[in-house]
């Protein structure tokens, strides 16, 4: 039996592998493709595994500094619209001092107020209210008034109702309103119709409580404002049954009116 003898492999030398050579040319080329060369380092295997960076642009950054810039300026357009508007009312009010129009009761006579058998208010009332406007410059546009007459503590007698005509108030003008106050008929609860009974028979009177309702416009020089509510509230009225079919005179001498409103022309209130 013969025995056979294999060559051994030989080692690799200046840069050859199972006979292949290796060139700096071809080390060269390898490098420039991005795949590592044979035999590969570590720093070769590693940096061929990552992907290439690439900077991305920075796009909320921009967005949230936009979004500070349109506020800042509509920030500062506020300011300065809101200093315009002030700046404005501060002219006017120097210009023509607005003042609110007054109201006064100048008597209120009572043709009928009595309680019949059947608990029921019957009252027919003259009513005159003098309203004065201050003002140079303003004048006044007012609607038809409502006007509600009430007794007790909480409203819970219905006098009468009745209405004034709308009307143009002038400048450093008193006008003289007139209405005719009627009940509706209210049939009253047992504990009114007793409270009502023991005021009207007392000296002191029934206390009464006059209320207007209406809507007024105002005009200063060539503005006008757009129409508001206005309520005015008189306290302090004394009324007596009259005796007979001669008519009595509340008392007026305490009343005090009540102006409620607010007027704006230009953003401006006063």
């Amino acid at each position: 039996m013969t025995d056979r003898v294999y060559p051994s492999a030989k080692p690799t030398t200046n840069g050859t592998r199972n006979g292949t050579a290796t060139t700096p040319a071809a080390a060269s080329g390898a490098a420039a493709t991005g795949t590592p060369s044979f035999p590969a380092t570590k720093a070769q295997l590693y940096g061929a595994a990552r992907p290439a960076y690439r900077p991305q642009p920075k796009r909320h950054r921009y967005r949230r500094s936009c979004c500070c810039s349109c506020c800042l300026w509509v920030t500062i357009t506020l300011i300065i619209l809101i200093l315009l508007v002030a700046i404005a009312g501060g002219i006017l009010y120097v210009l023509y001092r607005p003042h609110r129009p007054s109201f006064s009761v100048s008597s209120l006579k009572i043709q009928t107020l009595n309680l019949t058998s059947s608990q029921t208010l019957v009252t027919n009332i003259n009513l005159n209210v003098i309203t004065r406007n201050p003002n140079k410059e303003l004048v006044f546009y007012y609607d038809p008034i409502t006007v509600t007459v009430t007794s007790g503590d909480n409203d819970d007698v219905n006098v009468g109702a009745g209405s004034f005509p709308s009307f143009r108030h002038g400048t450093k003008n008193t006008t003289e309103l007139k209405a005719s106050i009627k009940g509706n008929g209210q049939e009253l609860d047992d504990a009114s119709a007793s409270k009502v009974k023991s005021q009207l028979k007392s000296k002191s009177g029934l206390p009464l409580k006059i209320k207007l309702e209406t809507k007024v416009k105002v005009k200063m020089g060539a503005v006008k404002s757009p129409k508001v509510r206005i309520r005015v509230t008189c306290e302090g009225i004394k009324a007596t049954a009259p005796a007979g079919k001669k008519a009595s005179l509340a008392s007026t001498s305490n009343a005090k009116c009540k102006v409620d409103w607010r007027i704006k022309i230009w953003k401006f209130t006063f």
